[in-house]
């Protein structure tokens, strides 16, 4: 028999689950600071807008510093050589000829070389059958029915924290998996979303498994220490058991977090008539269980031909996904350059077989459709990425954040601070420099070759500095508006409150990027105090 249709477009839950999901507040306060954050985040201007206003400043800041000769010159590594060199960066400004020249001729290569624009196109591509088809539905509903209410929360955290070794998929997958979840159990799916994206992206620098780019940043790790002592170096497994403690913390901070101070601040959830029955039509079409079991069946085989076929394709010496020269899978090869298709063929072969089991999607056409819809909805975030990707570009020509972080470095080494302090003064540079320069890895090949010599020269281990960077890294994601998908979360966060702009996500992350920054940093030291093993 097919389930009736719910009023409230949520997913069935049991009735136990219901009741003893955590309630907010009957009326949202008014009078809190994030309240009034959120209340003055939502005045500023449209985020493209915010961007245009930024392009322009960064335009005539680039010629005043180039007049006034802002320039460092500090140690950093030849990336062909993978030897120190001394170099020196001088400010160039967007106002001369070849600035000029640049900014015109760049425009397009600006957008298409920025790489989130294609991740998400890709990546929806797939999501989008799977969501159109009901099969996210239906694994949600699964997850919701193994799941108690309160380890729920705790369950997509931990989810979240380990989908890093998918590189980016957790952020176009399990966020509005999250909020969907939430969703389906009576609970706000707003604390749904900041819990997947807390995890997803505050605590996206640690896993429990050796994941892609750590293969980069040893590496970037071990040149930085070359010119200190070259017969040193650390080992893919360098922070292994710090960054297994990490998770296990985090995991835990972040669910208190979601459950102490988030929810209860935003309370529950009662969208108004209209937004409710789009969300029930968003969530795809109701099944009978029967036709569901089927449904699940298809895409479970449909999983297993897919993992068979890319076994075959990576698994074997030789294989063709493996990198030609070196055969390794992991790091530099095909199919961890490739990571982002095979995520999205997974959730189009199996919301497809789902779709045809479930009798949900009438045949290819309505792949199709559902394919249309999805890239379709994509059209503001794309809009606004457009602007992000020039202003990025032109932070990059103008060198400003280089030189910046560079006699930051510099002023720390001069001071004399002893190698606690200095750590700490590592995290706090290194999270303000994630405010204009976006991903690990370029913030890392611009401080490694300042700080891993430094650290070292106080006896601190390399170990110790990667660590503290990847401390520094992620938390500040959370409000960082140049982190190339925070415009997706905004849109992910206004499908649930279409009021909701820069100010409501800030207000809303705010509580996590705090305290995890501090957890995390108290970790840090006391791991370094304790002389535990980082790695090994």
């Amino acid at each position: 028999m097919a389930e009736q249709t719910r009023p409230t477009g949520c997913v069935a839950a049991p009735a136990e689950q219901r009741a003893s999901a955590p309630k907010g507040p009957t009326k949202p306060r008014q009078k809190g600071i994030f309240d009034v954050i959120e209340r003055w985040g939502n005045k500023v201007p449209h985020p493209a807008v915010i961007f245009i206003w930024l392009i322009l400043i960064l335009i005539v800041l680039s010629q005043l510093l180039s007049l006034l000769g802002f320039a460092a010159t500090y140690q950093t590594i030849n990336p062909e050589t993978h030897r120190a060199e001394l170099v020196t960066t001088q400010t160039r400004s967007l106002l001369t000829g070849d600035g000029l020249r640049f900014m015109y001729s760049n425009v397009v290569d600006n957008f298409m070389g920025f790489n989130a624009i294609g991740l998400v196109i890709v990546v929806m591509l797939g999501v989008g059958v799977a969501e159109s088809s009901g099969l996210i539905k239906a694994l949600i509903r699964k997850l919701v029915a193994a799941s108690s209410p309160r380890a729920l929360t705790y369950v997509l955290v931990l989810v979240g924290c380990l989908s890093s070794i998918a590189s980016d998929a957790g952020y176009l997958v399990l966020i509005p998996a999250g909020a969907a979840a939430f969703l389906s159990v009576g609970r706000n799916p707003l604390a749904g979303l900041a819990a997947s994206f807390a995890s997803v992206a505050g605590i996206f620098s640690v896993n429990l498994v050796i994941k892609p780019i750590d293969v980069i940043l040893t590496e970037l790790t071990n040149d930085a220490i070359r010119p200190v002592n070259p017969n040193v170096s650390i080992s893919l497994t360098a922070n292994f058991w710090f960054s297994v403690a990490s998770v296990v913390v985090l995991t835990i901070v972040c669910g208190l977090i979601s459950e102490k101070i988030v929810e209860p601040r935003l309370g529950p959830y009662e969208p108004p008539v209209a937004l409710r029955e789009k969300l029930a039509d968003d969530e795809g079409p109701e099944v009978a269980v029967a036709d569901q079991s089927r449904g699940l069946k298809y895409a479970g085989r449909a999983l297993t031909i897919v993992l068979g076929v890319f076994t075959l394709l990576a698994i074997p010496p030789g294989a063709p996904l493996r990198n030609p020269e070196t055969g390794a899978l992991i790091g530099d090869s095909p199919y961890m350059a490739g990571l982002i298709t095979f995520v999205a063929l997974l959730f189009l072969v199996t919301g497809a077989a789902y779709g045809a089991g479930a009798r949900t999607l009438e045949g290819m056409a309505g792949v199709v459709r559902a394919m249309e819809r999805a890239v379709t909805s994509l059209g503001p975030l794309v809009f606004l990425l457009f602007f992000v990707a020039q202003f990025i570009a032109l932070l990059t020509y103008s060198n400003i954040a280089t030189i910046a972080s560079a006699k930051v470095g510099d002023a720390l080494g001069t001071t004399g601070l002893g190698p606690i302090p200095l750590l700490a003064g590592f995290v706090v540079v290194a999270s303000l420099l994630n405010l204009v320069v976006s991903g690990i890895i370029p913030k890392w090949a611009i401080l490694a070759p300042i700080f891993v010599p430094l650290l070292m020269r106080l006896n601190v281990q390399p170990e110790a500095a990667l660590a503290a960077y990847r401390v520094s890294d992620s938390p500040i994601n959370l409000v960082s508006p140049v982190m190339p998908y925070f415009p997706l979360i905004v849109s992910f966060v206004a499908r649930y409150q279409p009021s909701a702009g820069i100010g409501t996500v800030i207000a809303i992350m705010l509580p996590y990027v705090v305290i995890i920054q501090v957890v995390w940093v108290i970790l840090l030291i006391g791991w370094q105090v304790l002389g535990l093993p980082w790695g090994f």
